[in-house]
């Protein structure tokens, strides 16, 4: 078999040992025999990318190669006499044809990877290579994408998923759920290899804005309009929360800007909840009012009063 084992893996020789593992991971899951069976060349294809996998992933290996010593089967160049030694080193009987391996401490992709690479190679040569008949894999795991509403997100809930394939997936919304947050749901991704576990389904959250209410962290936000005899004379008004309506205290002389906090009205977390920080706003009457304006002007003669004295002062130096 002469071929490039960098191109066979779609890479270029100065790529990383991480992106040999990467790419190869990538190209068993999407070209193994048993995910394409209509495809007469699937199989060629994988064992090609295998035996690619199998020079490259060893770092003394895949520098021999570079170095021109073995060729991509890794046999010795014919000017070379040492294949001998080379054939006692560690790895050489580790490859497509080799004998039995210890996956002890292999990242779990790794074996998932090793298994169909094992399972096209008895295919190939009907010889078992590494894995007895009992071999069991996860099922790989599933990603959806979910939008949920902002309450929901923060208060808790249920939430359902159409599948592709027209079944639904029930999905549980912890409280104070954040935005793109993933959720694993175990058990509820693609179905396992030789008897093995379903992979899991996971969940990628986004939450929809809401009109009255903005998420701070865990407190809530919300901006209250007030009228202007509630600010100079302060007074008890209602307040939307997340979990119903409370009474709020507006004090006398509040000004627009100024923040009230609600405390333990907020979004849950550890050891307890947040706040709900209320900005007061004040908002003035729509329809013109005679004996308001008419106050206003008596009550304005003579005074001085300049809020934006500091504001004006700050812009100049």
């Amino acid at each position: 078999m002469d071929f490039d084992p960098y191109a066979t893996l779609g890479l270029k020789p100065s790529a990383t040992q991480d992106e040999i593992k990467s790419a190869y991971r990538k190209l068993v899951r999407t070209s193994h025999p048993d995910i394409n069976p209509d495809d007469p060349e699937a199989e060629a294809r994988f064992v090609k990318v295998s035996a690619a996998y199998d020079l490259l992933k060893d770092p003394e290996t895949r520098a021999r190669y570079d170095a021109g010593e073995i060729d991509a089967e890794g046999h010795e160049k014919p000017q070379r006499n040492y294949y001998r030694d080379f054939a006692g080193s560690p790895g050489a009987g580790a490859g497509a044809h080799g004998g039995p391996r210890d996956f002890s401490g292999m990242d779990p992709d790794d074996i998932f990877a090793e298994f169909f690479r094992q399972r096209a190679g008895q295919r190939h040569s009907n010889a078992g290579s590494g894995f007895g008949a009992g071999f069991s894999a996860p099922g790989p795991d599933h990603r959806y994408a979910l939008e949920v509403p902002f309450l929901d997100a923060v208060r808790g809930g249920t939430s359902r998923i159409t599948l592709p394939d027209g079944n639904t997936l029930d999905v549980t919304i912890p409280e104070g759920l954040r935005d793109g947050q993933t959720l694993r749901l175990r058990g509820k991704g693609g179905e396992g290899f030789g008897g093995g576990p379903r992979g899991d389904a996971l969940v990628t959250v986004s939450v929809r804005p809401h009109k009255v209410f903005r998420r701070e962290g865990d407190d809530i936000a919300i901006t209250l309009p007030i009228t202007i005899d509630e600010a100079i004379l302060g007074a008890k008004v209602e307040v939307p929360t997340i979990k119903g309506t409370v009474a709020l205290t507006i004090p006398k002389g509040a000004s627009s800007g100024r923040v009230l906090r609600l405390r333990g009205r907020g979004v849950k977390r550890k050891g307890g909840h947040g706040d709900q920080l209320v900005t007061l706003s004040i908002v003035v009457p729509k329809a013109p009012d005679p004996k308001l304006a008419a106050f206003l002007e008596e009550w304005r003669k003579g005074r001085n009063d300049d809020p934006r004295k500091e504001l004006l002062k700050g812009a100049m130096r």
